[in-house]
């Protein structure tokens, strides 16, 4: 158990940290993380846990398949905060014949996973984070996965604010697009004052989201959809359908969601992520065969191909520029980071083209040097590709600080007037 003054966290699908890193930077004496799970199934190497291990000392570091932990440890750690940033499943629904619910097929098992904790461990506060296609998904049924999360919150009687961040577009090093997804228990003075507020209200000004992450005062050309969810969870993955927007809430059923337009900072630029010319190894540098490989990568194409059933076809791709400009920041990083694959960064400084060192690629994700050294060059690219913007976490972490003072001094001012 944690320290009263302390908010105690659980970090799920932890990779390398990001979440926790962002919140202690946000206030290290108030986020206190007892327990974080990070398990890569199938490989024996498990470099992520190590890196976890090597830059964080204390609360518990689990190393195992999340569905084998006991119902009991998470009631046990009882935690204020949930945080993670889960895979993209599926999240399809079945009732069995004798009625109860549950999952089509295994894909979705990690959030039932997370269900699971939230039913055991209660916690006041969920943050998730997930790429932003989760809002459209599938694309059979566009919005269908989204509304089966938000009925699990639902029904486990939360409230459940959304919003797709460009971190470049909030001042930082990346265009990378992901959803946030915060999630707070009902009957906390948080969700009282919010209740108070309509639903434009929280998601243009005063919303967990609005405050730290500033937009313009109208949607871009009025998209607003509302609507309610199913009361039947198996329903909503059977037949429901939405159109999700880039930001939302969704109470006690009711969504309303819109396409938001954020006030832009001035991003920082892949210029001053760069380190000097002399540290950079030469390794990183690109030889003519490499170099030619990334020309026609990056350039159009268009490629004739034979389908399975023997049609052809053909697969066109349209050119992108053959280095990243250094006066903007740099575009998502991917998991294939590195790699010869058309999304690879690729600079050119001095008359050199090159690839981004892993120093770098911890720079565009807001991670201190050397975060994941001492596993392999590839294995640094690969987990920055999976990391997210750490600074986007602490700016959140201040906004649960601000939530939490709030309701704090509430309460004090409460407890003197009984007491006068």
């Amino acid at each position: 158990m944690s320290d009263s003054n302390k908010l105690s966290v659980i970090e799920l699908f932890a990779g390398v940290g990001g979440f926790r890193r962002g919140l202690e930077q946000a206030n290290a004496d108030l986020f206190e993380v007892v327990w974080g799970n990070q398990w890569e199934p199938s490989r024996k190497s498990q470099d992520a846990f190590e890196c976890y291990v090597r830059n964080f000392d204390k609360g518990i570091h689990s190393n195992e398949d999340i569905a084998t932990v006991p119902d009991d440890t998470f009631q046990e750690l009882a935690p204020d905060i949930v945080v993670g940033g889960f895979p993209c499943q599926d999240y399809s629904v079945a009732r069995s014949l004798s009625g109860g619910k549950g999952i089509q097929g295994k894909k979705g098992v990690l959030f039932w996973e997370i269900k699971r904790i939230l039913e055991n461990g209660n916690p006041k506060y969920v943050l998730l984070e997930n790429v932003d296609r989760l809002l459209k998904s599938p694309s059979k049924q566009r919005g269908r996965d989204f509304a089966v999360m938000l009925a699990t919150f639902r029904d486990l009687d939360y409230t459940v604010e959304w919003r797709v961040i460009n971190a470049a577009e909030y001042g930082f090093a990346q265009r990378r697009r992901r959803v946030f997804i915060f999630a707070y228990k009902n009957g906390l003075s948080f969700e009282k004052q919010q209740k108070e507020l309509d639903e434009s209200c929280i998601l243009f000004k005063e919303g967990f989201f609005a405050k730290s992450f500033p937009v313009e005062k109208e949607p871009f050309k009025n998209r607003i959809e509302m609507g309610n969810l199913p009361e039947d969870i198996v329903k909503i993955s059977d037949e429901f359908s939405f159109n999700f927007h880039t930001s939302g809430i969704m109470r006690k059923g009711y969504i309303y969601t819109a396409h938001l337009v954020p006030e832009l900072k001035k991003p920082i630029t892949l210029s001053e992520i760069l380190l000097d010319e002399d540290l950079i190894e030469e390794k990183y540098y690109l030889a003519p065969e490499a170099e030619a490989k990334f020309k026609y990568l990056r350039g159009p194409k268009k490629i004739e191909r034979t389908s399975a059933d023997g049609h052809k076809y053909h697969f066109s791709e349209g050119g992108m520029s053959p280095i990243d400009e250094l006066d903007k920041p740099g575009r998502t990083m991917l998991t294939s980071e590195g790699s010869i694959n058309r999304s690879t960064h690729i600079v050119e400084v001095n008359g050199r083209k090159r690839l981004l060192s892993p120093i770098e690629c911890e720079r565009l994700n807001g991670f201190p040097d050397n975060w994941t050294a001492g596993m392999t060059d590839r294995m640094r690219y690969f987990c920055m590709g999976n990391a997210l913007v750490v600074s986007l976490i602490e700016i959140m972490g201040k906004r649960i600080e601000e939530i939490e003072t709030t309701a704090n001094d509430k309460l004090t001012e409460i407890q003197m007037n009984f007491s006068i």
